[in-house]
This record gives structure tokens, C-alpha cells and sequence, in this order.
């Protein structure tokens, strides 16, 4: 993952920080949502009058020729309700962002009532990688096993075979359940790597992975993020075993340079949706 550069080094990391920058804008609508609930149905439980024989009598009526008199002060929607409806907006403008750009902006727990149920997908035994496909951006490249790197990440590929893939072999195979991992280079110092153009994968584009034992595992976009290197996501990039899924990891953003190199890496998120006999 270098720069194409006489200085350039290939960049040996995929960190594994969490605090997630992208998606910070969906947690807060999140905490909003809730907040914002609860406020409306008081709203909505105040409407109610009753009628308390201990309380004190009203005051009395303006007279008809009062300068107030038949004046309506908060009649409008109220704040509560313009609240709910803005957000209701922001929720939607959200949904379009992801459809465009294939970035899931919008944490699950708020998201879950708009988006399709999972697709049935089949579960695999172990078995090793030996090839990655993809179609969408002309990738067909070999891949091999990587381990952990001496500073405790995800170690990559050499530079002498920036033209392939490695599978993170402390993981599961792709078609177990959990999150397979794969990374590669984005460029060397000679031009583009095996992964060069993975940050134009969008939501629905096909990864097709080939196993030692002659099966193919297929798997579908779910979503193209980036973050910085310094605040990885851990548990959403590597917690999910509740499905066979597929992480493909590259850098992006800035070269800065030194042990780092670029500043981000790109993580594209797959499911595994069907399996079949290569």
C-alpha cells in the first residue's frame, strides 16, 4: 500500500483502533431518534385535559374588547413535532446518500425498518483461499495466506507481490461464519496494486473468492467505507459472526508518509449470497 514514489514505502499496517469517524453523524441521529421520541409522546399525553377538584380555579376571561382577545399563541405544530418531522428528513437524505455512494451511513438499530431484510446465504466449510475476483474493477489475482505483522497488526502482502491478495489466516475462511479478511496493496512505487481501485466498488457489485476446494464462494457489497487509520472501527469491521461475510482491505486518503504511509485505509463490506463448484 505505497506511494508512487522514489521516497514511497509500502505500507505494512491495517490498524486496529476503533472509534469510528464516518459513521458519528449516524450515531448522533440515533441518540436523537430516542430523545425525540420520548418528547413527542409527552407532547402527546399533554393534549389531554383533566379535571383535578383540588387544583385552583382558572383565571378570569379576557373581556371581548381586550387587545389580546381572540389572539391563538402556540397553535403551530409545536417543537416536538418540527423535531421528529426534520429528522424524519435527515433519515431519508441519509438513505439517498447510501444508494448513491454505496457508504452506509446510518447505524443498524435506526436503520433496520428501511432497509431489506439479509438474503438467504449459504455457510461453507473451512477451506483456504486461492484467488479473488472482481469483475466490476478487473481484479483476478492470486491470493495468499498473511499472519500478524511484529507490531500486532494485520500483516500485508511484500512488496514484490503487490499484484496479490493475502488472506488474514488467524481468521475464518471466506464462507465460514465471521468476517474473512483479505488485504492488499493500493499502489508501489512502479503504479497501481492488486487493490488500486477497490474504492469504487459500490452496494450490489459481486467479489468472487476460490477456495482450495475447488469451490466458489460468492459475495455481494454491502457498503464501501473509509477510515483513518487511527480510529479503525474493530468490532464492525471484525465482530459480526452472525453470517458468512467478506472484508477486502486497502489504504486511502493522504500519504503521510513514514511507517503509516496513507492515512486511511478503505474497507469494502460483503455477504456471502450463494456458493458454487468452480
Amino acid at each position: 500500500m505505497t506511494r508512487r514514489s522514489a521516497r514511497a514505502r509500502p505500507d505494512r499496517r491495517v490498524r486496529l483502533r476503533a472509534g469510528p469517524a464516518l459513521r458519528a453523524s449516524g450515531r448522533l441521529v440515533a441518540r436523537a431518534s430516542g430523545r425525540l421520541r420520548r418528547v413527542a409522546g409527552q407532547a402527546g399525553s399533554a393534549s389531554f385535559t383533566t379535571t383535578d377538584p383540588t387544583a385552583a380555579p382558572l383565571p378570569p376571561r379576557r373581556p371581548a374588547g381586550s387587545p389580546l382577545a381572540g389572539r391563538r399563541i402556540g397553535r403551530g405544530p409545536g417543537l416536538p413535532v418540527l423535531a421528529v418531522a426534520a429528522l424524519m428528513v435527515l433519515i431519508v437524505a441519509m438513505l439517498g446518500v447510501e444508494q448513491v455512494t454505496g457508504m452506509s451511513l446510518l447505524p443498524e438499530q435506526l436503520s433496520a425498518g428501511f432497509r431489506p431484510p439479509p438474503k438467504k446465504f449459504p455457510v461453507l466449510s473451512s477451506s483456504r483461499p486461492t484467488s479473488v475476483a472482481i469483475d466490476k474493477i478487473d481484479v483476478q489475482a492470486p491470493v495468499h495466506d498473511v499472519g500478524i505483522a511484529p507490531d500486532g497488526t494485520i500483516a500485508v502482502p511484500d512488496a514484490a507481490r503487490a499484484q496479490e491478495a493475502g488472506w488474514y489466516d488467524q481468521g475464518p475462511t471466506p464462507g465460514q461464519y465471521g468476517p474473512a479478511v483479505i488485504v492488499g496493496h493500493v499502489d508501489t512505487t512502479s503504479g497501481p496494486a492488486v487493490f488500486h481501485q477497490l474504492r469504487e466498488l459500490r452496494s450490489g457489485d459481486q467479489i468472487e473468492v476460490t477456495r482450495t476446494d475447488r469451490s466458489v464462494a460468492v459475495f455481494e457489497v454491502d457498503s464501501v467505507e473509509r477510515f483513518d487509520k487511527g480510529r479503525l472501527p474493530v468490532d464492525e469491521v471484525y465482530g459480526d459472526f452472525s453470517r458468512p461475510s467478506l472484508r477486502l482491505i486497502t489504504c486511502g486518503g493522504q500519504w503521510v508518509g513514514g511507517d503509516t504511509g496513507y492515512s486511511d485505509n478503505v474497507v469494502v463490506f460483503a455477504s456471502l449470497t450463494k456458493a458454487r463448484t468452480g
